[in-house]
């Protein structure tokens, strides 16, 4: 149908926030064990997608996920140079992370351990990540 002058309005689009209910994943017993709401789901969807490797799983879609395994035998100081912007690129696809500060690197041998803080529209919290080079 072709619209007709006139029937077309300038009202504004108003965006309806989400709940962020998910199921709740024991990780130690691989199973569902409930649901997660609010700042517990954005963490554990934060831990979901540092560990997923993007554009590894088709039901993903190309945003989700982390390119940290591409860091896997290189140069620690390339690796430390990266993996800060791949962590803030990573993390704040979700629409409920807003920042990713307070980024501190340690080098442990042949392993970098990454911790900072997770700010999300639901409040913060802090996170580690390792990632053996």
């Amino acid at each position: 149908m072709i619209p007709v002058r006139g029937t077309i309005t300038q009202d504004t689009i108003q965006e309806i926030e989400q709940p962020s209910l998910t199921w709740k994943l024991d990780v130690s017993k691989d199973r569902i064990v409930g649901r997660l709401d609010g700042i517990e789901a954005v963490k554990q969807a934060a831990y979901k997608i540092l560990l997923t490797p993007r554009l590894k799983h088709l039901i993903y879609s190309s945003n989700y996920g982390s390119e940290l395994e591409k860091l896997i035998g290189s140069n620690p100081v390339f690796v430390h140079s990266e993996i800060t912007r791949m962590i803030r690129e990573a993390l704040t696809q979700d629409d409920r992370i807003s920042s990713i500060e307070n980024i501190q690197t340690t080098v442990a041998g042949d392993s970098l351990l990454v911790e900072f803080a997770v700010i999300s529209s639901y409040g913060s919290f802090d996170m580690t990540q390792e990632v053996r080079t």
